[in-house]
């Protein structure tokens, strides 16, 4: 796995946030990075084929934490939360050792938060939190409750991009423009 993982086949994504000790489950999250790679491996060959595929929502998640982790800046630190209650969080990042923002993501265009996602915010303490996410494949952005947010994932690249600090090589808003242009077409 560590060859596929300096290829750039595959993320690994370290679990965090280390605040929580041995609640935490160990083990870091893995995914196929190129979606081209992994419809080859499952022989998917049409967009009909995927829809109807089981690995649709896990290809659609590993597609939003790849765009996420582009918008955001180098100095964020994008890990995986999963506690052995089952309280899960798809994307965390950590930024100077503090939790920034909790991703839960979702291929619906209305999405309803589980409550792993409502237990992990209260394990972190959500008021010092930054933003509470649900991504959603909708164009859209709604307050969902608690502090939570649907968000779009144009939206929340956007706003990645926007908060990015100047160590990022990229110019502010490139990839939410991007993205932005490619899911309006």
């Amino acid at each position: 796995m560590d060859l596929f993982t300096d290829l750039l086949l595959v993320r690994r994504r370290p679990r965090g946030s280390g605040n929580l000790g041995k609640r935490l489950v160990r083990a870091p999250k893995l995914y196929v990075r190129d979606s081209g790679v992994l419809h080859a491996l499952l022989a998917i060959e049409s967009l009909d084929h995927l829809l109807s595929h089981p690995v649709v929502g896990a290809r659609w998640e590993g597609f939003v934490i790849e765009q996420l982790i582009a918008a955001a800046s180098h100095d964020r630190l994008p890990l995986y939360f999963w506690t052995e209650k089952g309280a899960e969080v798809d994307l965390l990042f950590e930024r100077g050792g503090r939790v920034e923002m909790l991703i839960e993501i979702k291929r619906t265009s209305a999405p309803t938060v589980s409550g792993g996602l409502r237990s992990a915010a209260a394990d972190l303490d959500a008021a010092a939190i930054h933003g509470v996410h649900g991504v959603h494949g909708g164009s859209e952005s709604w307050p969902m409750g608690g502090g939570i947010t649907a968000t779009s994932l144009a939206g929340l690249a956007e706003h990645l991009s926007a908060t990015a600090r100047s160590c990022h090589p990229h110019e502010p808003g490139s990839t939410a423009s991007r993205l932005s242009r490619n899911f309006a077409s």
